[in-house]
Formats: structure tokens, C-alpha cells, sequence
């Protein structure tokens, strides 16, 4: 099999888009140059990679298979690049990293921080829900993941960077507010805003009532913790949320946490890859930065 990066280039562009007006924008091609590119490809892999059905095109099954090897292609391109430069001095370099939504309350301030100290580095932040993660790994997509407790069916390697502490947080007018050591029993009367299945942190708090025999009494469902914040300040129930994602809300006191037996709940935040994954010299500058001197620096900002 025979062909040039600049047909798979084109490939990917229109595998991507499903579109190869769409893919002929993005390359600064005319449509014709894109089929014609796309043409010879199917040509020299002696198999057709899109089908027309309707008014649409569709992937088939080799063209699927070459969009996964494609991918991976070009990221190894890509970190050739940086790793010749980095020869150079990290100067330059792209670092795409994902994170759970609680880690994107510390995460900007992290790239913040690493950005100060690598100015070159083009940097690239998705937040996402732990079963998008978990796809993202998964598939090798980023460079680095920041989660929490990482999934054991995933051949992973990862190292804890930061403490999360789980709290329960009420409206200030809550009858609870105020009281001591509050026992889990009453707390198990009261209804829970729970956020959507497959949440790290509704998994902590869902295994924690198991664990103490307790039922859990769960209400509104929520994507996402903005959300679920506005909701305990609207008195739709208690919530348990990584103390990370509150400080700005407790300031101005529209939440408080309640002290509760037990709580809070510590996890921990990891920094997670693919085991065997050759991190490129960016995001094991950023590696080193987390778990070296950076997080102090980190955590003077805000």
C-alpha cells in the first residue's frame, strides 16, 4: 500500500467532518482537489472508504480502520515535531490534556501557572464527564487525563497529584447549619442532588452510604456541578461536592458545608495516561511541574 501524507491529510480532514465540501474549507482546497485526493487514496488501498447513502457519506468499514490508524499517524508526527524541537529547548510544543469537571475549577489555573514558566507551549484544556474520560484513555486521544480515581478495566498508568476533599454542602438557611458532628443517620433523611450516572463523585457518595448500611435518598438529577450548586441554593436538597469547586460560593456565603460524621469524604485527583504511552517532552514538562514545585505555585493563585 502506497500513499502520500497529504492523502491521508485530506482523508482525515473529510473522515472528520463527513464532508468533503467541509473538509475542502478547512484545507483551503477546491472540492474537486479533495475528491480527486480522496480518489486516488481508495485507489492505492484497493478498497473504497466513503459510501453515499442519501445524501449523506458514511465510513466504511476500511475507511473506519484507516481513520483510527490515521489518527494515530499524525499524533506521532506531531510529537516528532516537538520532540525535535525540544532538542532546541521547550520553546515550543502543544499540550492537550482533559479533566474531570471538579479538576476544571483547579485545572486553569495549573496551565496558567505551567504557561508563565513554558510560554511556547501551545496548550489545549476539554472538560468532560468521567465516561468521556474514560473513552478519551481509552483511545489514546490526549496527553494527559486529570480525574479522579482512575478506572482499574483500563490498562493505565497514573500518580496522585492533590488531595479532593468530598463535602456536604446545604443553603445557609438549612435547618442542619450550625450543628456539630452531625450523625449519618439524620443525614440519610435528608434528599440528596445527585450528579449523572457515572459521576466520580456520585460513585464516592453512592459507595459510601453502602459501606455504612445507609439508604441513599436521592432526588434531582444534574449534568454538571454548576448545577448542582444552583440547586442546593434553591433549597431542592443537599449535595456532596469536591471542596475545590465552592470556594467563591462559601466566601460569599450562598452555600455552607455542614459538619457531618464521617466527612469529608478524602479522595484524591490523579494525573493519568495509557501504561507504555511516550508522553512528549511538553506534557512531561507538565507532568514534572504538577508533581514537583509547580502545585505550590498553583495554589498561591487566585
Amino acid at each position: 500500500m502506497n500513499f502520500t501524507i497529504r492523502q491521508l491529510k485530506v482523508f482525515e480532514a473529510v473522515a472528520t467532518h463527513l464532508s468533503f465540501t467541509r473538509a475542502a474549507d478547512e484545507l483551503y482546497l477546491s472540492q474537486p482537489a479533495v475528491s480527486m485526493q480522496i480518489k486516488q487514496l481508495e485507489e492505492n488501498v484497493g478498497l473504497p472508504l466513503f459510501e453515499k447513502l442519501g445524501k449523506k457519506i458514511h465510513l466504511t468499514a476500511a475507511g473506519r480502520e484507516l481513520h483510527t490508524y490515521g489518527k494515530a499517524i499524525f499524533r506521532q508526527l506531531d510529537e516528532m515535531e516537538e520532540v525535535m524541537e525540544a532538542q532546541k529547548g521547550l520553546s515550543r510544543g502543544r499540550l492537550d490534556i482533559a479533566v474531570a469537571s471538579t479538576v476544571n475549577y483547579f485545572a486553569p489555573r495549573a496551565l496558567g501557572a505551567f504557561s508563565r514558566r513554558y510560554p511556547g507551549v501551545r496548550l489545549s484544556l476539554s472538560v468532560n464527564n468521567r465516561k468521556e474520560l474514560m473513552r478519551m484513555l481509552e483511545q489514546n486521544e490526549k496527553d494527559l487525563v486529570l480525574m479522579g480515581q482512575p478506572p482499574e478495566a483500563l490498562d493505565l498508568d497514573y500518580e496522585e497529584f492533590m488531595d479532593n476533599p468530598l463535602v456536604v454542602i446545604a443553603p445557609p438557611d438549612h435547618p442542619l447549619v450550625g450543628e456539630s458532628n452531625i450523625a449519618l443517620q439524620t443525614l440519610a433523611e435528608e434528599t440528596f442532588l445527585m450528579r449523572e450516572a457515572g459521576s466520580g463523585t456520585r460513585l464516592a457518595l453512592e459507595r459510601f452510604f453502602q459501606e455504612q448500611g445507609l439508604e441513599l435518598h436521592s432526588g434531582m438529577e444534574l449534568n454538571g456541578g454548576e448545577a448542582i450548586k444552583q440547586a442546593v441554593r434553591a433549597g431542592l436538597g443537599l449535595a456532596v461536592v469536591s471542596a475545590h469547586t465552592i470556594e467563591l460560593e462559601l466566601e460569599t456565603g450562598r452555600l455552607v458545608t455542614l459538619d457531618v460524621e464521617g466527612f469529608p469524604l478524602l479522595k484524591k485527583w490523579f494525573m493519568v495516561h495509557r501504561r507504555g504511552k511516550r508522553l512528549s517532552p511538553s506534557a512531561q514538562a507538565f507532568h514534572d511541574f504538577l508533581l514537583g514545585d509547580g502545585l505550590e505555585e498553583i495554589q498561591q493563585i487566585r
